[in-house]
Formats: C-alpha cells, structure tokens, sequence
C-alpha cells in the first residue's frame, strides 16, 4: 500500500506549485485575460502610475501565455521611465515582477541583479506595500533557489511593511500571495501547526475578496494538511473526514464558479484528491465514490490536457484492480497511464517511477521476467535521479531547520543576557530558560538524527532494490544463455554474406544514381537552353516587326507632312494671294463676302499647318519631347477644354526615336479622350525616376467600363500597348462611367552604353 500511495498522493503536493504561480489571479480565461490586459494597457497614459501597475500584470499574463520575449521587453521599457520618477515605488515594483519572471524562466542570475535594483528603488519610496511586494519578490526567490530559512526571514518583513500600509485594491491580495508562500514552506518542514495557519489566513482573506481561485486553494490546502495528520495518527478519523469536508468544499467552490477559476485542470485536481482518499482511508462501502472520481478525474483531465492527473486517475484505477487481483485489468490501466504521462510536458517522475515499479511486479507475477527486468531498469534509472533529489532537498531543509534552530538559540540568548541586566535576582528563572533551550536542542539533534535515519532507511532501500534487479537480471540471462549460443554462430556466418551483399547492391545503386542524376541534369540544361533561345528569337522577331512598323509609320507621316504643307500648303497661300490682289477692284457690295472667303482660307491655312505640325512635330526635332508636347497641349486648349502638361525631373535624355513614339503615345491618348469623353481638363504628367519614366494622361471626362475595351479589343489601344511594348513598358487602365479616366505607362530607363 506505500507504493500505491505513491501513484496518486504525490500529486497533492503539485497545490505549493500552484501557489507559486497564481501571481494575477483574475477571473478570466487566458485569451481574454490577455486581451482585456492589452485594453486596459493601452488606455492607460503613457509614464502613468496606473499604466506601470498594469504593466505587471500584463507582462507576467503575456509570459505564462507563451510570449515570453514580448513581456521582458515590455518590462524593461516601462522600467527605463518608471525608474524617472522621484517616488521609486513603480521601478521597484516593476523590477520585482522582472525579478520573478527570470526565475520562472529558470534565469537565476539575471533575477537576482534585478532583485537588487528593485531594493534600491525600494530606499527612495514611503510606500509600505511596494517595499512589501519587493520582500515578497525577495522571498519568492529564496524559496526556488532553496534558501527557505532566509525567504521566511524576508516574508516576515513583507507582512510587516503590509500590515502597516493603507488598505488598497491590490493589498489583500499580496497578502494572500505571503501566506501561501509560507504555507508551502512549512508543509516541506512538516511544521503543521503553522501550515495550518496559514492556510486559514489565506483562505480568509480569500473569501474577504471573493476570489473563488483563492478559496479554492485554501480548501485544498487545508484538505490536504488533515489527510496528512491521519497518516501520522490513523486513529483519530476526525482528520481523515475534515480532509473529505474541505476537499467537498474545494469541489463544490469549482462548480458553483467555473466561469470564474480560469484554471479547468482543478477539478480534475480535487477529483484525483477524493478518489484516493475514499480508496486509501475508508472503507470497501466508498469504493464506488473512489471510482466516481476517478473517472472524473480521468474524463476532466483529458478534457484540460493534464496528463499527469490522468495519469493518477488511471493510476488510483490500477490500484483498486490489484485489490481485486485482476492484474489484467490492472495492467492495461498501468500502460494506459504510462501512456498518458509520456505526453505530458512536464512529468511526475514519482508518478512515473511508481507505474515502472508496478508493471514489473505484475510481469513478475505472469512469470514474464523479460518485461520485468525491462520495467525494473526503468525504475531504477528514475529511482536514483529523484533518490539523489530528495538527498539534495532533504540536506537544504535540514540545513533550514538547523539554520532555524540556530536563529531561536541567538534570539533566547539575547533575551538571557538582557534579562541578566535589567534583573540579578531571576538566576533561577535564567537557569529555567536555559534548561528549555537545551531541551529544545536536544529535540533539534532528535529530529536531525531521525531524516539522516529516513537517509540510513533509502540507502538500504537503494540496495535491496539493486539486489533484487540483479536476481532478476540473473534468472533472465539463465533463460537466454542457451538460446544465444544456438544463434551466434549462424548469425555470424549470415551476416557476414548479408554485409558483403548489401555493400556491392549499394555501391552499384549509388554509381547508376549518379549516372541517372548527371544525365538528367544534362537534358534539363539542354532543354532549358533551347526553350530561352526560342524565347529570345520570338522577341527579337516581334520587336523588329515592331520596329518595322513605326519606322513605316513616321516615314509615311513624314511624307505627308512634306507634301501638305509644301503643295496644299503652297496652292492655299497663292489662292489668298489672287484673292487679295481682287479685293481692291471688286465693289463695296461683293467685298463682305470676298473677306468673308480670306477667313476661310485662313482657317483652311491653319487647320492644314495643324494636321502637318501633328503628321511631323518640328519642335521635336529640334528641342526634344517637353517642348514638342508642351506646344501640343497650349494647341489643343480651347475655350471648354485645358489641357495641361507637367514634366517632374526630366532631363531630356531620351533618344530621339523613344521621345516620338511617347509623343505618339500621348497624342493618340488626348485623341481619344477629346473623342469619346467630352472633358474640361486634361492631365498630361511625365515623371523621370531612378530606374524609370512614368507617363500619365488624366480626363475628367465620361469614362467607360473597363471590362467592355477589353472585350472589344479596340484598334488604338492595340496601337498604344504595341508602341508600350516596343519601350519595354507596360500600361494600366483605371475608369469609371462619370467618373473619368487615367491610362499610365511606365517603361526603363535606355542603358548607357
């Protein structure tokens, strides 16, 4: 029954380490505690006071949540401005949070260094709940670096500092976090009447701030202290049902607040509590309650993700089976706990050296020595890593106690010779004293005398069960020896042509793979090549054809330019000229409309210099594109339509050839939008960059529906995206009905040879 206790009752010691960790015990579940956090912290003022007690909060949230990185820096930002202010309280109270997370992130170093700031922030404030929570911050430490005598000491200071502070919304609850501290301590030094009082004082200042977690705790831990009694005095069964009545309460307190206690794991927690104790300390009538809450706890567990208390269910479970001698029975639950612990993240190596220990006794009992050896070794490797543990822990806390004991001596020392002064006539009383103090020695050297007997008691412990592996491992071998000399001769002779078969099929897998993979390599580089140079010829083709195209085009347009201004150009100007000379002998009647028909042919003389000046722009030729498009736009305004042009760090370096093909580019743009769009202003907006040009045409005009051009596939835009292509450029088409149009082209920049 001692190894079954140690399957499920080690698992209450995990409510200490629950204690550690509830710093921020806010009803919320952990995504929207986060986030609730996260909007309280970014309402508050920057550099506020409120905003650095959020920090803490927030970042120890932040962290235990899986952003570890997020809360440190978030820490150590709001430190840096914390640490301006004249009150040192806020940089003392974030440096402990700092201080304390380090340690949860196993730290030690770095946690300590902050500690020490956090003290000499501690010097430059009044406020006697900050220096409480930094003592606090101190003893927490003490205690997981296993300095537990100096974290009482520094505990005792923080209720001190606390109970002298103003009662404020966080007070309470720093108290609580003491107490708890101090109730973990003394449950490791066995000192029972203390971890009973503070257990109350935690659970009545829980209650006081209606924090359901925190009563929760207090019923477990208090349970958990009266199951302990009735292990040391089994005769007295009030301890034994006091443990039921506050494991009840803790269960009930659960139910009635589930959307309050943010962690689901302790239901499963006081399920696996109850099961045992009904199984291990009442009679056979409970064994179905113990069953009842077994499953529960399995069925929470799995639910919550606790390996470790399925583990412990399943475990409980197993136990009631070997009671029932069904060690079939016993042994699935056994592997089905062994199972569940394997994928925990964080392994009871108790829980798990006590499941290796049972299976190999149930494989011993099937006469299965082979499993049971195998099941024994496991246990053995996990009995010398928690044996060498409980070693270490158990010389820190005797090393506690004596630090304890030597404290109390000083201090009734003290008071001896403090009484020696102020009164020579109480000797006897003296002498009384110090006969107590002896006597309380002599308890002292008692108590150390009997952990280093429990020590003599694991040692022997250590041996009995290296003797019994060896006898299992003897009578194991016994059983192969004979089999293993049957095998090793043909074992060695097969090998030998399996070895010598294999290394030749492999060396001749690795040269046909090479030859494969070089080949195949050969043909994709061929293949590739062909497919670029295809690539290549097709542009070159497509762009001579291009290049064909317009070269046909200006020259055509040059021609007709030529021929227009030069013969029509010539036989209107000579018309004009007759006609002038007639005007002075024609009559005052038949005059009007002699300067009536002069207007005309100016028109027609304009118009004709227009279409020529379009067909052919001189000024292109002789001053580039901005003033060729500039005069271009200055003719294309009228009295309903601007037209505008804007250049933006252009230079005018475009060769010739590319700044036509522009010019056509936009002309047939403001063309089409003069046209079809009716507008009152056109945009036209060139922009030289780094690498490239940008040209865009904007109308006010009508706009059109994107998807009906590209359905229509009209011979312009063909016309503009083909001189866009032959610049290696590309267009973007942006309209809407009513709302106007902007066409953009961009295109590279010509290398520079």
């Amino acid at each position: 029954m001692q190894k079954k206790n140690k399957i499920v009752h080690l698992l209450v010691g995990q409510i200490i380490l629950l204690f550690g960790l509830l710093l921020i015990g806010l009803p919320l579940q952990a995504q929207d505690l986060i986030s609730n956090l996260a909007n309280q912290y970014n309402k508050s003022a920057p550099n506020s006071p409120d905003r650095y007690m959020l920090t803490g909060k927030y970042a120890q949230a932040m962290y235990f949540n899986g952003q570890g990185e997020q809360a440190f820096q978030l820490l150590k930002n709001n430190i840096q401005s914390a640490a301006k202010y004249k009150d040192g309280q806020y940089a003392a109270y974030l440096h402990t949070v700092l201080a304390i997370t380090l340690q949860v992130d196993e730290q030690t170093k770095e946690a300590l260094v902050s500690l020490a700031k956090a003290k000499q922030f501690m010097s430059k404030t009044l406020s006697n709940e900050a220096k409480g929570y930094v003592m606090y911050g101190q003893g927490w430490i003490q205690v997981r670096i296993l300095k537990e005598a100096e974290a009482v000491r520094s505990f005792m200071s923080a209720l001190e500092y606390l109970d002298r502070a103003p009662l404020s919304t966080t007070l309470l609850g720093r108290k609580a976090s003491v107490y708890k501290e101090l109730t973990g301590i003394y449950s490791n030094w066995n000192e029972y009447e203390l971890q009973e009082k503070y257990s109350k004082l935690t659970l009545d200042l829980s209650i006081q701030q209606n924090d359901p977690s925190g009563i929760f705790d207090g019923y477990m831990s208090l349970g958990y202290l009266n199951e302990q009694n009735f292990l040391r005095d089994s005769n007295t069964i009030k301890y034994r049902d006091l443990a039921e009545k506050y494991y009840l309460k803790a269960l009930d307190t659960y139910q009635q607040n589930k959307n309050k206690i943010p962690f689901t794991s302790n239901l499963s927690f006081v399920s696996n509590n109850l099961a045992h104790l009904y199984f291990r300390f009442f009679p056979s009538s409970y064994r179905e309650k113990a069953k009842k809450y077994a499953e529960l706890a399995k069925s929470q567990g799995s639910e919550s993700k606790e390996h470790n208390h399925v583990s412990s269910a399943y475990g409980i479970m197993a136990e009631m089976a070997i009671e029932d001698n069904n060690f079939g029975l016993a042994k699935e639950y056994l592997l089905a706990s062994l199972s569940e612990i394997n994928n925990s993240s964080n392994q009871d190596q108790n829980i798990l050296m006590s499941i290796y220990e049972s299976l190999s006794r149930i494989s011993e009992k099937e006469n299965n020595y082979k499993d049971a050896v195998k099941y024994y070794k496991e246990y053995m490797e996990i009995f010398k890593r928690v044996y060498d543990q409980d070693q270490l822990m158990l010389g820190k806390r005797l090393e506690a106690q004596f630090e304890k004991g030597k404290q109390e001596q000083q201090v009734q020392n003290l008071q001896l010779e403090s009484e020696k002064k102020e009164q020579q006539l109480s000797l006897m009383a003296a002498l009384g004293i110090q006969q107590k103090q002896e006597l309380e020695n002599m308890k002292l050297f008692q108590d150390n005398q009997s952990k280093e007997l429990e020590l003599a008691k694991l040692e022997t412990e250590k041996q009995n069960q290296a003797l019994r592996l060896s006898k299992l491992e003897t009578e194991n071998r016994a059983a192969e020896i004979s089999q293993y000399q049957q095998e090793i001769t043909f074992r060695e002779k097969v090998n030998t042509y399996f070895i010598l078969s294999f290394a030749t099929i492999f060396l001749l897998f690795l040269v046909l793979l090479y030859a494969y993979q070089q080949r195949s390599k050969h043909m994709k580089q061929n293949n590739t090549m062909h497919q670029l140079e295809i690539e290549q010829e097709r542009q070159n083709s497509k762009i001579s054809t291009l290049t064909a195209m317009l070269q046909g085009q200006e020259l055509e347009r040059g021609r007709l330019a030529r021929d227009l201004h030069d013969g029509l150009g010539g036989l209107l100007s000579g018309t004009k000229l007759h006609l002038s000379q007639l005007n002075d002998r024609i009559d005052q009647n038949n005059r009007e409309t002699m300067d009536k028909t002069m207007g005309h042919l100016d028109l027609a003389v304009d118009e004709l210099r227009r279409v020529a000046h379009n067909l052919m722009p001189d000024l292109l030729q002789k001053y580039g594109l901005q003033e060729a498009l500039s005069d271009y736009a200055t003719r294309m305004s009228t009295d309903t339509m601007d037209v505008d042009v804007q250049f933006l760090h252009y230079e005018n370096k475009l060769p010739i050839d590319q700044q036509l093909i522009i010019y056509r580019i936009v002309q047939e743009l403001v063309n089409n939008a003069v046209k079809h769009a009716n507008p009152n202003q056109i945009l036209i907006q060139v922009v030289e960059e780094e690498q490239a040009y940008h040209i865009t045409v904007e109308d006010d005009g009508k706009g059109f529906d994107l998807q009906t051009l590209k359905s229509n596939q009209s011979a312009g835009l063909h016309n503009i995206q083909s001189r866009v292509e032959f610049l290696k450029g590309s267009v973007q088409i942006n309209s809407e009905i009513y709302q106007g149009t902007s066409i953009e082209f961009q295109f590279p920049k010509p290398k520079i040879v």
